[in-house]
């Protein structure tokens, strides 16, 4: 090939590599799904941070949010408010056992630019920048108290339970707009949308927080059920109350508070533990009964009595492997975590953690993931052999963990 054609072709080559390659780089001057990095985020309640870690591997730490860039502004209001400093100090020394919840839930955006979190004692939702640390927006719930989250499939709206209202309230995930509400039982709890995004099931799970715990008692925890609204108009479609199935199964002592609750990949059975109980149970939503019954070991030296329980919960936290084969529940009070084989509810190894307080799966879906709230760690047990794979550090009384996504190449906010 003559020199003058080849060099001639060169340049041409090279003026086409020029632009096709800046679009690319525009595209990426933007998050996109080929740019993020899924993890998980731990929420760290007592001291107002969330730990990143990776989402599966050895679950090493990446980095740290604080979510309470802001804490001095909103102690002032607080200060500021006989109301709302009573209700501040009555979480602080009621269902905070003595600590400030900063944290609850966490979510982060479809984009991977922010995570949004439910902040107890500050009664509200913030949207934190990832990249720089700061909040983008805050939404103050009705009443005194926010608490458990849920993403749509489609990520774009966040449900939070707003305790002391008896409300739910359904945001735009990236504006922090209110899209709509609904009202629930007593203290609206875990939320749960419908994998076709269709349906939001809300648990209310009564007053958690008082000494009346006895069965004969039971009457005064209030008003306990799911509720199960559409997703588009916040309408409700029907109530759920627990009391009849149980009490048909003559397990009239037992508390219908349903607690965190997951269901089977097909959506055809609920699986769900309730307050006092170390257990949990199948319930079928086409026949609308409880199908069967799991009781899972005590600790002998954990004290059968109710009012030791925190927050009424002595089983707290249950997940699914993604094949539907394998339940992990977390035996909150019990101090130890098991994966139960869902065709037999055969248990597997107890494996020993302090206080765990949640149970999800990894990003590969390979492992559960426990939150000890008693031992600042989060704990990788292994869904086929039932075995603890590795425990990582995490910041003060970690609660709850979601999988999320952030920049590819982020780091935490300086």
């Amino acid at each position: 090939m003559p020199a003058a054609r080849s060099r001639h072709l060169c340049t041409l080559a090279a003026a086409l590599a020029l632009t096709l390659a800046a679009p690319v780089a525009s595209a990426h001057a933007a998050p996109d799904a080929a740019a993020l990095r899924e993890v998980l985020f731990v929420g760290n309640n007592w001291d107002g941070t969330a730990d990143v870690i990776k989402s599966s591997g050895d679950y090493a730490k990446i980095g740290r949010i604080n979510v309470i860039p802001d804490k001095d502004q909103r102690m002032a209001e607080i200060n500021a408010n006989p109301i709302k400093w009573i209700y501040f100090m009555a979480i602080r020394n009621g269902v905070g056992e003595g600590h400030d919840q900063f944290v609850d839930d966490m979510y982060t955006t479809p984009d991977g630019s922010s995570v949004v979190v439910s902040r107890p004692s500050f009664a509200d939702v913030v949207s934190i920048n990832l990249a720089t640390g700061a909040i983008n927006w805050r939404f103050p719930v009705s009443g005194y108290r926010s608490d458990h989250m849920a993403v749509s499939p489609d990520g774009t709206r966040v449900a939070v339970s707003a305790s002391t209202s008896n409300t739910v309230h359904v945001l735009d995930i990236t504006t922090g707009r209110q899209l709509g509400k609904f009202a629930t039982g007593d203290k609206p709890h875990e939320n749960i949308f419908t994998k076709d995004g269709k349906y939001i099931y809300n648990m209310a799970i009564g007053d958690v927080n008082t000494a009346l715990d006895e069965p004969w008692q039971d009457w005064t925890k209030g008003d306990r059920r799911i509720t199960v609204v559409d997703a588009t108009t916040y309408q409700q479609v029907k109530v759920i109350d627990m009391r009849p199935k149980l009490d048909a199964l003559g397990l009239t002592d037992y508390s219908d508070a349903v607690r965190p609750a997951v269901f089977s990949p097909d959506e055809s059975k609920l699986y769900f533990q309730v307050s006092f109980f170390n257990g949990f149970f199948e319930y079928d939503l086409a026949t609308d009964r409880i199908t069967r019954t799991k009781t899972l070991p005590k600790n002998p030296a954990t004290s059968d009595a109710r009012n030791s329980f925190v927050n009424d919960s002595r089983h707290h936290g249950i997940s699914m492997s993604p094949d539907g084969s394998k339940l992990c529940v977390a035996g909150t009070m019990d101090d130890y975590a098991t994966v139960v084989n869902r065709t037999t509810l055969q248990e597997g190894p107890l494996v020993t953690a302090s206080k765990p307080y949640w149970a999800t799966v990894s990003g590969d879906g390979k492992a559960c993931i426990v939150s000890e709230s008693g031992a600042d760690q989060v704990t990788a047990i292994d869904f086929a052999t039932g075995q603890k794979l590795t425990s990582v550090p995490v910041g003060d009384h970690p609660q709850r963990v979601r999988l999320g996504h952030v920049a590819a190449t982020w780091t935490s906010p300086s």
